[in-house]
C-alpha cells in the first residue's frame, strides 16, 4: 500500500514513511493509493470472529510489508484491549461506548495503535524523535498515555488554555517524564496552527525530529476504522445502521466513510457538530467556509478548520452531490446539547457525555425525519470528563472511575505561553 499526499506534490509513500513524517513535505494530508475492497462473506460472518481478528483483517492492507504480521498482530491485540460495547438506549437508537479505555475517550485506540507501530519504527533509530501534537481535549491525554515512558520519543502537548475540561487538563498535564504539556492562550485553532507551523519551519525540522500524533497521521486515523466494525458485529438488526458521529478535526467520521467505502454496511453517516459548523453550512449551500472556532459544552469538537474534511473530499472524488447522498450533518447548540442529557438521563436511565449527546441529538433529528430506520451515535468519551457540565443538568454527582479518582493526587506541570509561533519555535529550538 502506498500512499499519496492530498496536496500531489510529495512523494508517494510506504505506512512506514507516512507514520513517521506525519505530514507530507508538502503540507498535505497522506491518503491510501487504493481502498481495501472486503468480501461480503466477512461481513456475514462477523459474530464468528475476535475484535484481533476483526481489526487485523481491516488493517494489514495498508500497512503492506512495513510491520511483519505476528508483531501486527501483537500491536492489533494490545490496542484493543478493553470493552467496546454496544448499548441499546431507546426503541431505535444504540450507543457505541469508546470511553472504556484507559483515558476514558475514542481516542485511546488511534494514540495506542500508533505508539505502537512508531515504537516499532524506531526501536534502533539513534535519533530522539519528538511528538509534536495540538489538541482540543481527548487527543492530549490519549497521546500522553500512549506514548508514556516509550524509550527515544519526547511528546510536547498543546492545548488552549481554560478549554478543556479539568479531567482532560490532568490526564495530559499529570505525567511528567517524557511528556510535556504547553498551555496555550488561545483557541484550539491557535494551537493547531502553530504545530503546523513547526513542521513547515526548516529551522527547526533540520534540527529534530518531527512527527505528528494528530489524526492527520495515518497511524491514528486509519485504526479508528475498528470499532465501526465492531459496532457492525454486535448490531442485531435487520438493516445496516445510520451512524452519527460527533466530529471536529473529521479524523473520526473519515475513518467511518473508509470503512463504508471498503464494504462495511452502513445506510448513512451523519456528522455531528456543534457550534462549530463549517462542514454543516457546506453540505447546505456547497460552500466550504472556514471560520474561528467557538467554545462550546463539547470542546473537543470545537475546530473551526477541521484538518480531516481533506481526506473526506478526497475519499469522494470531490463530488459533492455522491457526499450528500453519503452524509447528512447537523449542528447542535449548547442548550441542545444539554437538553439531551437531562431527556436521555430521565427517560432512559442512560447518561451522556456532551459530545455524545451532540451526536445522540443529530441521530434523533435524521431518525424523525427517516422513520422506520435505527441507529448508532458514537459515545466518544465518559460522561465524568465533564462533570462540571454533565452534574448541574441531572443533579446528581458521578462517580469517579479509578482513573480518574488517583489524578486529584498529582501534580499539574504545564508551560505556559502566547498564541504566537515564535513562542513555540523558540521553546522546541531550545530543548
Amino acid at each position: 500500500m502506498k500512499y499519496f499526499s492530498t496536496n500531489s506534490l510529495a512523494e508517494q509513500a510506504d505506512f512506514k514513511t507516512a507514520t513517521i513524517l506525519g505530514q507530507a513535505l508538502d503540507k498535505g494530508l497522506y491518503f491510501p493509493e487504493t481502498i481495501p475492497q472486503i468480501e461480503k462473506a466477512f461481513f456475514k460472518n462477523l459474530w464468528q470472529y475476535t475484535k484481533a481478528e476483526i481489526a487485523l483483517k481491516v488493517i494489514e492492507p495498508y500497512i503492506g510489508n512495513t510491520i511483519p504480521k505476528n508483531i501486527l498482530e501483537t500491536i492489533v491485540t494490545e490496542t484493543i484491549a478493553y470493552p467496546i460495547p454496544l448499548v441499546q438506549v431507546s426503541d431505535n437508537i444504540f450507543s457505541l461506548e469508546l470511553f472504556h479505555g484507559p483515558t476514558l475517550a475514542f481516542k485511546d485506540v488511534g494514540a495506542r495503535f500508533m505508539s505502537r507501530c512508531l515504537g516499532y519504527f524506531l526501536q534502533n533509530n539513534k535519533q530522539k524523535v519528538t511528538v509534536l501534537v495540538a489538541t482540543s481535549g481527548d487527543t492530549g491525554g490519549a497521546v500522553a498515555n500512549g506514548f508514556y515512558d516509550v524509550d527515544g520519543i519526547d511528546v510536547v502537548i498543546l492545548y488552549p488554555s481554560k478549554k478543556v475540561s479539568e479531567v482532560q487538563e490532568q490526564q495530559l498535564t499529570t505525567l511528567g517524564k517524557n511528556i510535556v504539556a504547553l498551555e496555550v492562550e488561545g483557541s484550539f485553532d491557535d494551537c493547531q496552527q502553530m504545530v503546523k507551523q513547526a513542521f513547515a519551519d526548516k529551522e527547526i525540522t533540520t534540527k529534530m525530529f518531527l512527527t505528528s500524533a494528530n489524526s492527520i497521521n495515518v497511524a491514528r486515523w486509519l485504526p479508528q476504522q475498528f470499532y465501526y466494525f465492531f459496532a457492525l458485529q454486535q448490531w442485531m438488526q435487520n438493516e445496516p445502521p445510520v451512524v452519527a458521529v460527533p466530529s471536529g478535526n473529521f479524523g473520526n467520521i473519515c475513518a467511518g466513510l473508509l470503512a463504508q467505502r471498503s464494504g462495511l454496511p452502513v445506510a448513512h453517516f451523519i456528522a455531528a457538530c456543534n457550534a462549530n459548523n463549517s462542514v454543516t453550512e457546506y453540505l447546505e449551500d456547497g460552500v466550504y467556509r472556514t471560520k474561528p472556532s467557538v467554545a462550546t459544552l463539547s470542546n473537543a469538537m470545537d475546530v473551526g478548520n477541521p484538518s480531516n474534511f481533506i481526506r473526506v473530499l478526497h475519499l469522494f472524488q470531490q463530488n459533492y452531490g455522491l457526499l450528500k447522498n453519503n452524509l447528512t450533518s447537523y449542528s447542535i447548540t449548547d442548550e441542545e446539547t444539554k437538553q439531551t442529557i437531562a431527556e436521555v438521563y430521565q427517560t432512559n436511565n442512560y447518561l451522556l457525555d456532551p459530545h455524545g449527546a451532540v451526536g445522540y441529538a443529530a441521530l434523533k433529528k435524521y431518525l424523525q425525519m427517516h422513520p422506520g430506520q435505527k441507529g448508532i451515535f458514537l459515545e466518544t468519551a465518559h460522561p465524568v470528563k465533564f462533570c462540571d457540565v454533565v452534574e448541574p443538568v441531572i443533579g446528581r454527582k458521578i462517580e469517579l472511575p479509578t482513573a480518574v479518582a488517583t489524578l486529584a493526587t498529582k501534580e499539574k506541570k504545564s508551560i505556559k505561553m502566547k498564541g504566537r509561533y515564535t513562542e513555540l519555535k523558540d521553546f522546541l529550538l531550545s530543548v
